[in-house]
């Protein structure tokens, strides 16, 4: 039973840094040139680490990412409005190094406005 005992700790070690390519940090997205982006929806992803939206309009189409289902759920983003052909309003960062992607910090959906960092 010893030898086992020794594989724990390095096999949660590994299993918790297996995770760590898919989660978005906010140092790849430059928090300097924040801007607003209109559109429609085109795809709708509600799952972890965190939810995205893909928000087209007739000069261009951004991947948002938005913040985790928990804090969506949690701050009532009304996720039923995000569905393909709505319009919404993002704020948020461009990706430093991919093009057309964002980290968005808040979402207008109809007149209501969700924080989604803070």
């Amino acid at each position: 039973m010893k030898p086992l005992k020794k594989l724990v700790l390095p096999a949660m070690i590994v299993i918790s840094f297996a995770f760590v390519p898919f989660h978005h940090g906010w140092a790849d997205y430059d928090q300097q040139k924040g801007f607003e982006f209109t559109g429609v929806v085109t795809e709708f992803v509600f799952e972890n680490p965190h939810a995205r939206i893909r928000l087209k309009n007739d000069k261009a189409e951004w991947l948002v990412i938005l913040a985790p289902t928990s804090r969506m759920i949690d701050r009532n983003v009304p996720t039923d409005k995000l569905r393909e052909g709505n319009t919404v309003k993002v704020y948020g960062y461009p990706h430093k190094k991919v093009k057309n992607e964002m980290r968005a910090e808040r979402i207008f959906v109809g007149d209501a406005k969700f924080e989604l960092r803070k």
